[in-house]
């Protein structure tokens, strides 16, 4: 799919994957709009990336809210490109505590809240617009996910993370085969450990500890490798309905 003078939509763009992506979808022509949480740094990041991006604040998890991005994207050009970055992590909870008191569902409520029914939100939404496009290169439009390594083998604590991140997972094929018949792509990415805002509350040995743990490149993985490869899934029109895990081999232990 050629990208050059496309319009793309990349949410949880103010930082980390998300920032990156935009700032590659620039780099390749595409008119981007970056959509975050309103108190997010969404405005300066579409400031850096010039004429070519805009910022509009948006929340994946509102049903009526998350329309303002697409409408914006709309106005530059036909959206034929979605990258879904925006996300939060995990509760660190045990199912059970040390005393034998179970975890409070509204944690694990919220978490698959933002990660599986935001997705599915954004989803829904981009393919809609795609599906009024006209088929150039074989697609009205491609869209990317997000999942992670813990949606193959999630670590004690990471149970809400993991479930919602295996729903991704799960649901990638099925969409792909859903918007076969309007010619609308649909891939994920699983990233494993990577050096994103997140991870960067970290201690600095605890950070070296989990970039020893990669088989190689033993190093976190950079928000460039991300950008790099959605870029890949967006243009090779024959990848469809796969999940890619980006992870350098790693198989991440109990925990």
């Amino acid at each position: 799919m050629e990208l050059q003078g496309a319009a793309a939509v990349v949410t949880g763009g103010a930082s980390g994957l998300g920032a990156a992506t935009a700032a590659a979808l620039v780099d390749r022509g595409a008119h981007v709009v970056v959509t975050d949480l309103a108190g997010s740094d969404g405005t300066g990041v579409a400031e850096k990336l010039g004429p070519a991006a805009r910022f509009v604040a948006a929340d994946i998890t509102d049903e009526d809210g998350l329309a303002a991005p697409f409408d914006a994207a709309q106005q530059l050009g036909d959206l034929r490109a979605v990258v879904h970055c925006a996300g939060r992590g995990g509760d660190r909870l045990r199912i059970v505590d040390k005393q034998g008191n179970p975890a409070p569902l509204r944690s694990f409520v919220d978490v698959l809240q933002v990660n599986l029914v935001g997705t599915y939100n954004v989803l829904r939404l981009a393919a809609s617009r795609m599906s009024g496009n006209t088929v150039e290169d074989g697609d009205r439009g491609a869209i990317v996910l997000t999942a992670s390594a813990a949606a193959f083998e999630g670590q004690i604590g990471q149970t809400s993370y993991a479930a919602a991140k295996g729903a991704v997972h799960a649901m990638t094929i099925v969409a792909a085969r859903d918007l076969a018949s309007w010619a609308i792509r649909v891939n994920t990415i699983a990233p494993g450990v990577f050096d994103t805002p997140m991870l960067a509350r970290l201690r600095d040995d605890i950070r070296e500890g989990l970039a020893a743990t990669v088989p190689h490149p033993k190093r976190l993985g950079a928000a460039d490798d991300y950008a790099d490869l959605a870029i890949t899934l967006l243009r090779n029109g024959y990848v469809n309905g796969e999940t890619v895990r980006l992870d350098g081999a790693i198989r991440m232990a109990p925990r």
